[in-house]
């Protein structure tokens, strides 16, 4: 059984986008509790960030993903754009290429299109803050274009479907193991493996996240872990001690200060 935070998207006075009297943040609220009890229904333990028309910000929503101690993390949104009905289609958003984030990603995008969606892939957001800073693989999930008259009708007719595809897709990726997460957070590169390059253990969440964006500015790749209630800066996976000793040569080059370790 895994812990999925299930996060409709807006809220309150934060309407999303609008479009002929439709608010975002009705449609994201009631296909978000749709795939909780779907996935509830299937044995995995849900948390919901709201379950009503309240407003939080994205580092609320962040805040009670990253105390609830859940796996992964799923965002329900629609999506928009300023011409009326001139694009269409299902998209999601991930921090960045890889992991299981991005198998999730996929599945349900291709369960949507199966729909009657146009498959318009994935996406990198690494800027979004639900996904940048949760610590669990994340996704976010456009269910079709709020200002498109078909998606609509796609949304309304097919809603039920709608949101089988997206738990479906998650229960796809993740089966009913929690451990298939590593643990790591939304913007992770790799899951964990037989030798990684540690660069920093920290007790602060954000100095981890500094950590980790100085890898990425290095061009190197980064994951956070929780470690007994730290937080270790990894990069690199290795099947030897080898290679990873000498990869941690390399990053002690650039400044960094290196352990092998073995996860």
């Amino acid at each position: 059984m895994a812990k999925i935070v299930i996060d409709a998207g807006h809220g309150g006075r934060d309407s999303g986008a609008v479009y002929q009297g439709r608010m975002e943040k009705d449609d994201a609220l009631a296909l978000a509790l749709e795939v909780g009890a779907m996935l509830e229904n299937a044995g995995q333990d849900v948390v919901y960030t709201r379950t009503e028309d309240i407003y939080q910000t994205p580092s609320e929503k962040v805040r009670i993903a990253n105390n609830s101690g859940a796996d992964y993390f799923l965002s329900i949104h629609r999506n928009s754009n300023v011409t009326p009905n001139q694009y269409s289609g299902v998209q999601s958003l991930i921090y960045n290429d890889g992991g299981i984030k991005e198998e999730m990603a996929e599945n349900i995008n291709d369960n949507l299109g199966n729909l009657g969606f146009a498959n318009l892939g994935i996406d990198l957001r690494p800027n979004l803050t639900v996904l940048r800073r949760t610590r669990m693989p994340a996704v976010l999930v456009e269910a079709g274009f709020i200002n498109n008259d078909q998606d609509n009708q796609l949304f309304d007719e097919r809603f039920e479907e709608i949101a089988r595809g997206i738990a479906d897709g998650v229960l796809e990726a993740i089966g009913d193991s929690p451990g298939n997460s590593g643990r790591t957070t939304g913007a992770s590169f790799q899951e964990p493996s037989a030798y990684r390059v540690q660069v920093g253990l920290f007790a602060q969440y954000d100095n981890a996240a500094a950590q980790y964006d100085r890898l990425l500015q290095n061009n190197r790749p980064a994951t956070i872990i929780s470690l007994g209630g730290l937080y270790a800066v990894l990069s690199g996976s290795f099947d030897t001690l080898a290679e990873a000793s000498q990869y941690a040569d390399t990053l002690r080059g650039l400044g960094f200060d290196t352990a092998v370790v073995q996860l």
